[in-house]
Formats: structure tokens, sequence, C-alpha cells
């Protein structure tokens, strides 16, 4: 989406914002979520929404999708995962359940 904007000469420029949606997109909740399609610094806000919105809906253990790579977003999502109130404990996900590209999260009652 394009908007205009004026410099501090006056002049008026087009840019991009940074979202290309005019209003926030709504994902169905389910008991895993693929964190690839999110910018990293983006991650830890929709871990902590998508924690909170399973613990409403009463799920109890769900997966989270952060990928292998070289380790960087597991660290983020994990170190996140140690402090958060609804965490009862996490483990990487099992084989068949994507390894160590995988988070598996325990939810509190």
């Amino acid at each position: 989406m394009d908007k205009r904007r004026k410099d501090k000469a006056g002049n008026s420029h087009l840019f991009e914002t940074d979202s290309p949606f005019s209003e926030p997109v709504e994902i169905p909740l389910q008991d895993s979520i693929d964190l690839h399609p999110f910018q990293p610094k983006d991650i830890p806000s929709v871990v902590e929404e998508y924690l909170e919105q399973c613990k409403q809906a009463g799920l109890r253990e769900v997966r989270l999708i952060h990928g292998k790579g070289r380790g960087v977003q597991r660290n983020v999502v994990q170190a996140l995962l140690e402090r958060h109130p609804a965490v009862d404990s996490f483990h990487d996900a099992p084989l068949e359940a994507g390894s160590w590209g995988a988070t598996i999260v325990i939810l509190k009652k």
C-alpha cells in the first residue's frame, strides 16, 4: 500500500508501508504455528500472542515451528518460553514432528 509524505522541503513522495495489509490478519487457531512467514523481529510478539490465544482456547500442548537453520530463532523462542508465565515446560519436537526445528510447549492449566 503506497502512502504519501512530505520531506523537510515540502516535496511529496510516495513510500510503501511495512505491511501489505491495511488491517491485522487473523490466523485460525491450531495446535501448531509455523513461524517462517513472520519477520524475525516480530517472532516474540507472535509467539506471546499465540500462547495467550491457545491458553484461552484450552489447548494444553502446542508446537512452534521455527526451523533448524543456525538455531537463532530456536534460541529466541526458547528464551521467551523460559520466562513466559503460561508455559509449564517445553522441549524439542520428536523426529517426526520437526526435531530441533520445532519446539513442543506444554501450557499450564
